[in-house]
């Protein structure tokens, strides 16, 4: 199936101009707004094989990058801009996509942002949060403040992570996806690190983690309402 990749620009009201890329496989059947961790923007390779995968799999994805990373500076931009521009990144989706059912999120920072937000004002048409390791904490910091915005989230949220992820102790994490309901799934990937990385001895490569993390993602958007 082809797949139709398009260079895009991106206007966040009142911040600027951010680069985007939205990549469509000609039978998608859904769309995932893809925003990228705290240390890398949205061509990492990463965020590369994420996008290919999903659209292996029928999901077309919206990437774009935050100010911070698209003007080169140091630290992630404040919440309220991050939160401008997840919400930026949907609507603009929703617009390139008519008809695809619509689902946010991404990896560590960039899910947080996203949750953050549609815990704010609910973004528009999305039916599900995605996020590709919740960053529940600072490394090496166990806590569960960061935790506290998720309540006001009224959709279904799916949280992939890796039993090594050290920005997420599962002890702390199962109780809070627990307090959540019915609304939220946890899927643990075994092994996998923050960035779903396995070590050799685990059996597995990286790629089988990596497709796991996938088809667990597919299957979740399939299963939306």
């Amino acid at each position: 199936m082809a797949v139709k990749t398009q260079e895009l620009k991106l206007d966040i009201a009142r911040i600027g101009v951010v680069s985007a890329i939205l990549m469509q496989p000609g039978n998608a059947r859904a769309c995932y707004v893809l925003a990228h961790g705290a240390g890398a923007g949205m061509r990492h390779a990463s965020m590369d094989k994420i996008a290919e995968g999903l659209a292996d799999r029928g999901i077309a994805t919206f990437r774009f990058n935050f100010p911070y990373m698209e003007n080169k500076q140091g630290r992630p931009d404040q919440p309220a801009v991050a939160q401008a521009a997840v919400r930026a990144a949907v609507e603009e989706a929703g617009r390139l996509c008519p008809g695809l059912k619509l689902v946010a999120g991404g990896k560590s920072f960039g899910g947080r942002m996203t949750s953050q937000a549609q815990s704010k004002t609910p973004l528009s048409g999305v039916k599900g949060l995605a996020f590709l390791g919740f960053p529940l904490h600072p490394d090496k910091k166990p806590s569960t403040e960061r935790a506290e915005h998720l309540g006001g989230v009224a959709i279904p949220m799916l949280f992939l992570q890796g039993t090594r992820d050290g920005l997420a102790d599962l002890g702390l994490l199962k109780p809070v996806v627990a307090a959540l309901g019915a609304k939220a799934t946890l899927h643990e990937i075994e092994g996998g690190d923050h960035s779903f990385a396995v070590l050799k001895k685990s059996g597995r490569t990286n790629e089988e983690a990596l497709a796991e993390v996938l088809d667990t993602l597919t299957a979740w958007i399939d299963q939306l309402a």
